[in-house]
């Protein structure tokens, strides 16, 4: 059985994506700590954008080593295999990590090939835009604010085609927070505003 590539993203009501650490820890709670800890329970690649993976790199082998309340989960993390898309050379310090050899799609579909568990993604825009493109991402998970941060970049950027998505579950937590996973349409709704009209009347 073919892997399955997963995606999870904090998101305001508007869309945006970026600095969730401005915007999202209000909204932390129980529910949102076991659904992000449950993402990763089948997962054993994580794929990385360079500016996410930085700002990991950066906090959670900190925070194992501290050995506080997540030091658990950054383990997690830190055993799992990395593999970061990066212009640029990386001279990674956090262990089991590597600098992909390829395109996003590319990498991907090699992977999706290969034995092993899961292969999930954090956060990394850019990647998660790519495999949506290429139609390699199995399951978008959105865990939707409510709130209206106004600035920032935003998940879907101007572009064509249009990437039809089908909703696979929906969950509502106590802090009004939606989670909100999705998975490729390949089968989409049809018709236009003939047909829309022709409803009124059923």
């Amino acid at each position: 059985m073919p892997r399955k590539i997963t995606a999870s993203l904090f998101i305001s009501l508007d869309g945006v994506v970026e600095a969730p650490d401005q915007w999202h820890f209000p909204y932390f709670n129980d529910e949102m700590g076991a659904t992000v800890d449950a993402g990763l329970t089948t997962a054993d690649v994580m794929l990385f954008g360079r500016r996410t993976y930085d700002s990991f790199a950066g906090a959670w082998p900190g925070r194992e080593a501290a050995g506080g309340e997540d030091a658990g989960f950054a383990k997690k993390l830190g055993d799992m295999r990395k593999i970061v898309f990066s212009r640029g050379r990386l001279a990674p310090e956090w262990r089991k990590t590597e600098q992909a050899r390829g395109e996003v799609a590319e990498v991907a579909a090699a992977l999706k090939g290969e034995p092993g568990g899961d292969i999930a993604l954090s956060g990394s825009v850019s990647v998660v835009r790519q495999l949506l493109a290429a139609g390699l991402l199995d399951e978008l998970h959105l865990l939707v604010h409510p709130v209206a941060v106004r600035r920032g970049m935003r998940l879907f950027d101007e572009g064509e085609p249009s990437i039809p998505l089908r909703l696979l579950m929906s969950r509502t937590f106590t802090t009004g927070v939606l989670h909100l996973v999705y998975g490729p349409d390949t089968a989409p709704p049809t018709g236009g505003y003939e047909e829309a009209v022709a409803t009124l009347g059923e």
